[in-house]
């Protein structure tokens, strides 16, 4: 299977899984936080490697995982234009709302969980055909 698409199931499979995580009511806050936070950094890490295939996974965990928490640091920032953007669904799930030192943590292991997960659909797309007996 090509790397691509392979990168665009894992897209396809996560975002459900995210919003699943994050909205249900079934677990207690604390973990859907964390599992939602988990879910964001695989998602966008795979959403650039899917633009960018050549790009190095580590180096895609670290843009993402520094991505995220500038996101986090500008959730400190609450200007009218923002406010407005944070007030819709995408803005919200974008941008978030509130910042919460306990939201780096779960960013850091997302990503190295990201970098896993891009890592080994990588490598099985690198592995040589095997003959069938």
């Amino acid at each position: 299977m090509p790397y691509r698409l392979a990168v665009l199931l894992t897209i396809i499979v996560i975002v459900p899984l995210g919003y699943f995580a994050r909205f249900t009511a079934a677990l207690p806050g604390w973990i859907t936080d964390i599992a939602g936070s988990l879910a964001y950094q695989i998602f966008w890490m795979a959403l650039v490697q899917f633009c960018f295939p050549k790009l190095s996974i580590a180096k895609t965990a670290i843009a993402v995982f520094c991505f995220s928490c500038a996101i986090e640091f500008l959730q400190l920032w609450q200007p009218p234009f923002l406010q407005a953007i944070r007030a819709t669904l995408p803005g919200r799930l974008v941008l978030g709302n509130t910042f919460v030192w306990s939201d780096f943590p779960p960013y850091a292991i997302g990503c190295f969980l990201g970098w896993l997960l891009l890592s080994g659909v990588r490598q099985l797309r690198s592995e040589p055909a095997r003959s069938r007996v």
